[in-house]
Formats: structure tokens, C-alpha cells, sequence
């Protein structure tokens, strides 16, 4: 019976102590993991979380259930008092806070405030509504659920639709630490992609005979057409479902990520926006690219913008233009002679002189903003006359009417 009480009393001190930490969390808190404990089982109902097998699958902008139910061994809990946490994992050994619930007290943290919400589909419902998916929020998830001294946790993988593409700066390739090939992707609208994204890139016909950065720190690179330059024409240092004759992801393992350098393989999904081709009543030069696209409301696209362009738009034109990083491609989803080869793609021409080669270039326009000239504008200067071998300054230029 003395027992029983002391139960009781931790069990109410638990209670008062988790709504005093559900309002003074952090947003930035991390934990190592842990392993599961049921302290009561058998009979005294230890709790009993279900999440969903394999992962679930969304886009960037899009709304997803992370889907956890729990229920007790026994009938006799209910489920007042029941703490729901999600976390994310971020590190094998850290996770991040995404949301914690204890009964109507609510709070989401960092990047997930204004974004993430109970389902709240009757009792034993733990499922997480997440909103305006971004890229970030590719990943793992823990649904855990405490009951006093019971608890158990399970496991969601929010994966997203999208296109993996390499990338190295104008500086050259292998040029990129680990800190800096994150960067990179970010500013080209990505992320680094997931071992996992790059062996799916693979199996969906992507080669690439440079390594690259990936999200956990690791150096690979996919090839779909084995020869001597890209690891050889057997298995050796693949990994997958591939390593003989018809490729693999060739993997260089763990590298110092502070010190070693390498190209970076990128993650984009979904465009809330459109990319487009303008051509210019005259070529511009890489300084001229923001203006022609700011006369039609739009920005200079990026290398990722340009890719889930080609790969979810089916933006398809055999026509080279400027992008914001300097370089100059163009997207290619039926595969002709004259357009650069038998495969689709985003075929580059890495990134020419910005001084001498001039092409068009490929904008991207957010939605709802509008576009100032609607088919009948063009770049040139206000007294006539021509492009006059560059002698005009291209500062100058104003949209005019064609």
C-alpha cells in the first residue's frame, strides 16, 4: 500500500512537472537516443505506439500526416495525462524537438511553429499534420508517447518528391568541404541529398563520374555506364543494388569533412513558381541576365529551380541560357541529335566568360507575381538603334515595347 501511494504521488509530480517543461522547453533542444523502457508490463498496461511502415511521401508546399497511434496492453489506462512528443532525428545520436501536446497544452518549436498540429482523430490519435513541407523536413521522425512511468516510441520517415542533381561552383570541381557543399546546395534552392536519394537517382538513370558530399557526410557518386575512369568496369567500392557490369553508387565511405573536398550531389523538390526561357531582343551578358528577367517580374532561376523545372514541369528547350550562378544549361526532356544527345537531361556548358558569351536566359517567376511585360517586351535603349558591338552600356537598357 506504501508503495502503491509513492506511485501515485510520482505519478502526479510527473504530471505537474512535464506542464512546467511543455511551456520552458527550448526550441533548439536535442537528446541523445534512448532506449525504450517499460517499467510496468504484462498486466499494468504498458503503452503500445504504431506508426506507419516504410516512410510517406509528400512535396515541397504540400500538407502530410505523419501518421502514430497508441493504445494500452490493458484496458483499464486511459488517456488523460499522456504526453505526445515528435522529434526529429538529426544525428544518430541527437534529435531536435518538432511538437509536444500533454493534454490541451500544445507547442511546436523552431521551424515548425505556425506549420505543425495534432490530427487529433479521436483517442489514441498521436498523428502530426505537418504544412507547407519544406526541404528541411525530409527525414526521420520519433512519435513518442509517456504515460507517468510508461513510454514506447515509434519511427515515421517523411521522404519527398523531387530530383537529385550534381553541382560544383565556377571554381572548379572538388573544391567543396562538407560546411561548404551545404551551402552550395542551399544557395541553388536545395539541400544535400540522402544516400538514399542518390542510389533512387540511379536506379532512375542517373551517371555522374565525379564524387560528391552527401547529407550524412559520406562521398559517393552513381554510374549507370561503367568504364575505366569511373571506378572500372566491375563492383569494386560499390554499394546497392548495382556493382557489375551495369554500374552502382560507387562509395568513398566517411570523409574528413573539414578538411577533404569534393563536388556536392543536391536535393530539390517541387516549384511553387514557374522557370521560363526569355530571349532578348539582343543577347545579354551574364551582368545583363537580372535586368531582362526583372523587366518581366522575375528573378534569374537557379541550377535547382532549372532542374525541377526539367524533371517536374517537363520544361524542355534546346536552348542554352544563363542561370544565377553563372553558369549556362539548358533542360532537355525528349532527347533529339541536335540537342546534346540520346538521354534527358539538364545538359551544362559549365560557366563561359560572363564578359563574352551571350544567350538568353532562364527566370523564375514566385507565384502571383506579375508579369510587367506579357509577350511584347523586349530589352533595348530608348533612342533606337542596335546592340552596336557592346559599345552601348547594357546598364542602360530600358524594356521597350516590340
Amino acid at each position: 500500500m506504501v508503495c502503491a501511494r509513492a506511485a501515485l504521488g510520482l505519478g502526479a509530480l510527473w504530471a505537474a512537472a512535464w506542464g512546467v517543461l511543455l511551456l520552458t522547453a527550448p526550441a533548439g533542444a536535442q537528446r541523445g537516443r534512448k532506449k525504450v523502457v517499460h517499467v510496468l508490463e504484462g498486466e499494468s498496461g504498458s503503452v503500445v505506439v504504431q506508426t506507419a511502415p516504410g516512410q510517406v511521401v509528400s512535396h515541397r508546399g504540400g500538407t502530410i500526416v505523419l501518421p502514430c497511434r497508441y493504445h494500452y496492453e490493458a484496458a483499464a489506462h486511459g488517456h488523460d495525462g499522456v504526453r505526445l512528443k515528435w522529434t526529429k532525428v538529426v544525428d544518430p545520436l541527437a534529435f531536435t524537438d518538432v511538437f509536444v501536446a500533454l493534454g490541451p497544452q500544445h507547442r511546436a518549436f523552431g521551424s515548425y511553429r505556425g506549420r505543425a498540429e495534432l490530427q487529433g482523430d479521436g483517442p489514441g490519435d498521436a498523428s502530426l499534420v505537418l504544412r507547407n513541407v519544406t526541404l528541411q523536413d525530409y527525414g526521420r521522425y520519433e512519435c513518442e508517447v509517456t504515460n507517468e512511468l510508461e513510454d514506447d516510441a515509434g519511427m515515421v520517415k517523411l521522404d519527398l518528391e523531387g530530383v537529385v542533381f550534381p553541382y560544383h561552383p565556377r571554381g572548379g570541381r572538388y573544391k567543396l568541404t562538407f560546411a561548404e557543399a551545404q551551402r552550395a546546395c542551399a544557395e541553388q534552392d536545395g539541400i544535400l541529398a540522402s544516400a538514399e536519394q542518390l542510389h533512387a537517382a540511379w536506379r532512375d538513370g542517373l551517371d555522374w563520374c565525379n564524387a560528391g558530399w552527401l547529407r550524412d557526410g559520406s562521398v559517393q557518386y552513381p554510374v549507370n555506364r561503367p568504364r575505366e575512369p569511373c571506378g572500372g568496369l566491375g563492383g569494386s567500392g560499390s554499394a546497392g543494388d548495382g556493382g557489375d557490369a551495369n554500374g552502382g553508387v560507387r562509395n568513398y565511405g566517411y570523409r574528413h569533412n573539414a578538411e577533404e573536398r569534393y563536388d556536392a550531389f543536391c536535393f530539390t523538390s517541387n516549384l511553387p513558381g514557374r522557370v521560363f526561357f526569355l530571349k532578348p531582343l539582343r543577347p545579354v551578358p551574364f551582368s545583363g541576365a537580372a535586368r531582362a528577367c526583372a523587366a518581366r517580374g522575375a528573378a534569374v532561376a537557379k541550377v535547382g529551380q532549372l532542374f525541377a523545372a526539367w524533371k517536374l514541369q517537363l520544361l524542355d528547350r534546346c536552348t542554352a541560357g544563363w542561370l544565377a550562378d553563372g553558369s549556362a544549361r539548358y533542360p532537355i526532356v525528349n532527347p533529339r541529335k541536335r540537342c546534346g544527345g540520346r538521354r534527358p537531361g539538364v545538359r551544362s556548358l559549365g560557366f563561359p566568360d560572363a564578359t563574352r558569351r551571350l544567350f538568353g536566359v532562364y527566370c523564375y517567376r514566385t507565384p502571383g507575381a506579375p508579369d510587367p511585360a506579357p509577350g511584347g517586351w523586349g530589352w533595348g535603349w530608348a533612342g533606337g538603334g542596335g546592340w552596336a558591338g557592346g559599345a552601348r552600356d547594357p546598364a542602360a537598357w530600358t524594356p521597350l515595347r516590340v
